[in-house]
């Protein structure tokens, strides 16, 4: 697989090279990321991934939620940001519009939303937290190096690009379906209880997950945006991980709740 060329703007001799061990070790990463996505995404249809209302004492021992949030989604924002930075990229061009966009998201998952939090929530497993700082420094790694090494393959044209203007789009209409779905969710504990109650309003009316759908709709307008490998297998490794757990969510709530709304889908509007 090669890492350069899926913007040909400039030549051969201008693009920053990469060590040829890493470059191999690199596309390596990349297709076993996108197989082992495929892996989970079948495994969790099967495997209710053990956090929140899902949270089984069969994984061991825990650590309080909101902790748990801050510490494996940290390592998104440090690690992405430690390969891009240590990227030879020559002059600052947009390619810091990418780190922005990716600060955003993440610096949000790890300091606002858990502050946010009305309550601590159900404590999450350590592994799970062990496996998510593990798919962070993997991720942040791929989408930082990329951007880091390959910077000087955006030039100014491709800020009036097609690709770049709909996933840039497609990134804050996903962000801001994803705080507001979150910020539903909290306001249905303004007591600081734990006892689960029916969302409305917002995309509430037609899917049990908008938070998710938001963020699939993000990585997938990233992915758009960067036109790149490693955003891809980032968008295909989010909806791997969110569609079936939405499956559970909404499955859930159907069980829990007798009156639950009959029309609503669990992620997509209409069709799943």
């Amino acid at each position: 697989m090669k890492l350069r060329g899926s913007r040909d703007t400039l030549s051969e001799e201008t693009r920053v090279k990469l060590n040829p061990l890493e470059e191999e070790y690199y596309s390596a990463l990349l297709a076993g990321g996108a197989i082992a996505a495929g892996v989970v995404f079948v495994a969790l249809f099967f495997i209710s991934a053990p956090y929140g209302r899902h949270v089984r004492a069969s994984w061991g021992p825990t650590v309080n939620a909101a902790l748990g949030w801050t510490l494996m989604e940290s390592v998104a924002v440090l690690a992405f940001a430690v390969c891009f930075l240590l990227g030879n990229r020559g002059e600052p061009d947009i390619t810091w519009i990418f780190f922005i966009l990716w600060q955003i998201h993440y610096v949000h998952r790890a300091v606002v939303y858990p502050l946010r939090r009305k309550h601590s929530g159900t404590p999450m497993p350590l592994v799970l937290v062990g496996m998510a700082i593990l798919f962070n420094t993997y991720n942040g790694y791929l989408n930082g190096r990329y951007l880091g090494v390959h910077g000087e393959n955006y030039d100014a044209s491709w800020i009036s690009n097609p690709r770049f203007l709909c996933g840039v789009g497609l990134f804050f209409l996903g962000l801001s379906i994803n705080i507001h779905a979150d910020s539903t969710l909290r306001n249905l504990r303004k007591d600081g209880g734990r006892q689960y109650k029916i969302p409305y309003g917002g995309l509430y009316r037609w899917v049990s997950c908008p938070n998710y759908f938001g963020e699939i709709l993000e990585w997938t307008g990233w992915a758009i945006a960067t036109w790149s490998a490693p955003g891809a297998v980032f968008a295909l490794w989010t909806a791997a991980n969110l569609i079936p757990r939405a499956r559970d969510h909404h499955r859930w709530y159907i069980k829990t709740f007798e009156e639950y709304p009959k029309e609503r889908r669990a992620i997509i509007p209409h069709v799943f």
